[in-house]
């Protein structure tokens, strides 16, 4: 995919993500691996709702900027993370809506997720009759050390879903591609939301 292409379809996820309420602030990351190690992603500090293709900028396979004086994303290094380890990722999006800030906040290692007809969006069936646990990292300002707890999860479950929570933080989603990605991501955010609004119910 060129620069152009995926700055403008990053923009565009942005802009989605914000409609919905999962980006406040200059809160969120998304980026677009662009082949021959290079990964489009936006500035930091950027506002998602407003975002255009001049608030996204390259880094290499490691993160580091290939824009001198640019500052990519403060958490470049978890998208990094994420294209190392699958080699099928080409998009990868990270928002903090109230749903999963509030559950990871909650939970214990995971929240499963059973019988919602959208985990058709998710690989390992084509029903709704499946179960999905999502993975609940604690938070950590140490993002290499973050990245290392990631790999370790990963070495333990290879099939693990595409997406993960950070406690009190946010959500973590990845696709083929940007439509893709987007897709899960409006997927597991619909099921976060049954979730809690059961877990309220309930009481």
């Amino acid at each position: 995919m060129k620069f152009d292409d995926a700055a403008a379809a990053i923009a565009a996820a942005g802009r989605r993500m914000d409609t919905l309420g999962w980006v406040p602030a200059t809160a969120g990351n998304l980026s677009v691996r662009e082949g021959s190690g290079r990964i489009a992603i936006t500035r930091s500090g950027c506002h998602k709702g407003a975002l255009s293709p001049s608030g996204v900028m390259r880094v290499d396979a490691e993160g580091a900027s290939l824009e001198p004086g640019a500052r990519p994303s403060y958490e470049t290094l978890l998208h990094c993370g994420i294209y190392r380890r699958f080699p099928d990722a080409g998009a990868v999006v990270h928002g903090h809506s109230v749903a999963n800030t509030v559950l990871s906040r909650r939970a214990g290692a995971e929240i499963r997720l059973a019988g919602y007809e959208l985990l058709k969006a998710f690989p390992g069936g084509p029903t709704h009759e499946t179960e999905v646990a999502v993975p609940v990292l604690d938070n950590d300002q140490d993002i290499p050390r973050l990245q290392r707890a990631l790999d370790a999860l990963w070495d333990r479950t290879p099939e693990a879903p595409p997406g993960y929570l950070i406690r009190g933080h946010g959500v973590y989603v990845w696709g083929a591609d940007m439509p893709q990605a987007m897709a899960r991501l409006e997927a597991l955010e619909f099921m976060l939301l049954c979730h809690l609004e059961e877990g309220r119910t309930a009481r």
